[in-house]
């Protein structure tokens, strides 16, 4: 499992992410079971490195043999113009729109990965995407989602509209649910069941409940460091509804965190590597900077 927020402001979005993988195998009378938990799975990425356009990803970490991690990198290789075997249409330039880059994702991780794939699948795992970030020339960040479950996909969609302010989250929504909305994932089952509430009434009573117990957390004009900061806040909580709920503790481990602005572009806040940079000066995003000290100090 997992915990992904991305959390919209005036000023961009914010990418957080817990690094928590979970190998799940079902027992011979079809029940899940956790075989392990590991703790350094790559969930947040720069699509197309220069530019304000990242991705988040939940649900299953692999398609295949291969990473999501891996995958995404072999995805911005194309949209770099590194790998040209798949056609120019693949390459992002100056003029790109957001909702185009996510259909691509979608195109790439569903049609052309999973469908071949899991086609002959009894059970079609669930994975998740969020594509955000400027389209050129715009001056509102665009959020889209893209979700496969039961081997059918749903999205790319549209999170809210232009310049609105919000927070999403997915993968293991418990904690957050409970917290921003007032009430757990469950209460649907609890109103049918316990209560006796008809199944189609069960929307418009989760509605009336969510519009009066719904906290505001996020509003138009948040800081963006406070947007960073509650976004952080949110996975932190989750992580910690997981390590003391019953059950294994399925999200976890370092967490990630990307900021998107119009100016700044893609910035990592927070960022793990299963290297040392000290060894590897150049990596991916850049030098490491070397400062040497003044004379003055020196003397010292």
């Amino acid at each position: 499992m997992t915990i992904a927020v991305s959390l919209l402001v005036n000023d961009g979005v914010v990418l957080a992410a817990d690094s928590a993988s979970t190998l799940i195998t079902q027992t011979p009378e079809g029940e899940s079971q956790v075989v392990n938990v590991y703790n350094n799975a790559n969930k947040i990425f720069n699509l197309r490195k220069g530019l304000p356009i990242g991705a988040m990803t939940w649900g299953a970490g692999n398609i295949g043999n291969a990473s999501t991690s891996t995958l995404m990198k072999d995805l911005r290789q194309r949209f770099s113009g590194e790998d040209t075997s798949h056609g120019s249409k693949w390459k992002i330039g100056k003029s790109y729109s957001i909702e185009h880059i996510a259909e691509l994702v979608r195109e790439y991780f569903y049609d052309e990965l999973y469908l071949p794939t899991f086609k002959d699948a009894e059970l079609k795992p669930q994975v998740g995407f969020f594509v955000v970030g400027y389209s050129s020339n715009e001056p509102f960040a665009e959020e889209y989602q893209i979700e496969i479950k039961g081997g059918v996909c749903d999205g790319p969609r549209l999170l809210r509209s232009k310049g609105e302010p919000g927070i999403t989250w997915s993968g293991q929504p418990e904690a957050i649910s409970r917290l921003v909305l007032g009430f757990g994932t469950g209460l649907p089952l609890v109103l049918q069941r316990n209560l006796g509430v008809p199944a189609e009434q069960i929307p418009d009573v989760i509605g009336i409940l969510q519009q009066n117990l719904t906290v505001p957390l996020v509003v138009s004009a948040m800081p963006f460091q406070d947007a960073i900061d509650l976004a952080e806040f949110l996975v932190n909580v989750t992580i910690n509804f997981s390590r003391f709920a019953p059950g294994a503790q399925t999200v976890g481990g370092p967490l990630e965190i990307a900021a998107i602005s119009k100016h700044e572009g893609f910035k990592w806040i927070r960022r793990k590597h299963y290297y040392n940079r000290e060894l590897n000066p150049e990596d991916n995003y850049g030098p490491v900077e070397h400062h040497q000290p003044t004379t003055e100090k020196r003397r010292r």
